[in-house]
């Protein structure tokens, strides 16, 4: 069942999003690229969960940037754990129904977006530095350039991430600034800290780089 967060995502017609927390037996004293072949059977379960199969499911390479491609029509690479990713981005958009997006988190926010009206989404990394570069905000006006989409009409939600006193900088409260400014009709923040809770997330930060990833999902089915 996905967390109740991603509840106002889950009223648009057709988008479903999960959230994949830790995970137990997986394997710490690894990199990141070893956690996802650790990951990759589980992972792919949750997106069969919600409907979707491996051929449709679409993944940012993460980068640590603020540059966002457009699902379904961006060029791929593979990735370690033997599953493509679209190359140098941290932020996925789609507007096409059949297509599930991915991104992996271990302290950095994932941010879930979905239009209401035109039933475009998209799907975020942004920790500290995809933040200071507003990733949010190059998101929000490329679905407006590219779907039409309405800033007031989106629907943004902040999942779990590092935050003070675990961190110094707050890059969730930036994040909803973000979101403000950027005119989204609907923001929430679930205002959950990853490293204080290492039974249900990894965190990256104080876990001293050895642990897993959890995995942000959002995707469109059709529907009548």
């Amino acid at each position: 069942m996905s967390p109740d967060y991603l509840q106002p995502l889950l009223d648009t017609p057709g988008i479903r999003a999960d959230f994949i927390k830790r995970l137990p037996g997986i394997p710490l004293d690894t990199n990141r690229d070893q956690a996802m072949i650790h990951l990759r059977e589980s992972h792919s379960q949750a997106v069969q969960t919600l409907g979707f199969t491996e051929n449709q499911w679409w993944r940012a390479e993460q980068v640590h940037g603020n540059r966002v491609a457009i699902a379904g029509e961006s060029a791929t690479i593979m990735a370690a754990d033997g599953l493509p990713v679209v190359p140098d981005v941290d932020g996925l958009i789609a507007r096409n129904s059949g297509l599930l997006l991915a991104i992996y988190v271990a302290d950095c926010g994932a941010i879930w977006l979905a239009d209401r009206k035109n039933g475009a989404y998209g799907l975020l990394h942004s920790g500290k530095k995809g933040t200071e570069g507003n990733i949010l905000g190059q998101a929000v006006a490329m679905m407006q350039s590219e779907f039409g989409s309405q800033p007031s009409d989106i629907i943004g939600v902040l999942g779990p991430c590092i935050r003070p006193p675990h961190y110094e900088m707050d890059f969730a409260a930036t994040i909803r600034d973000q979101a403000k400014a950027a005119g989204l009709g609907t923001f929430h923040d679930c205002e959950t800290c990853t490293a204080s809770d290492l039974s249900n997330y990894y965190s990256y930060r104080k876990e001293l780089g050895h642990t897993g990833r959890m995995m942000a999902l959002i995707g469109k089915l059709p529907h009548s």
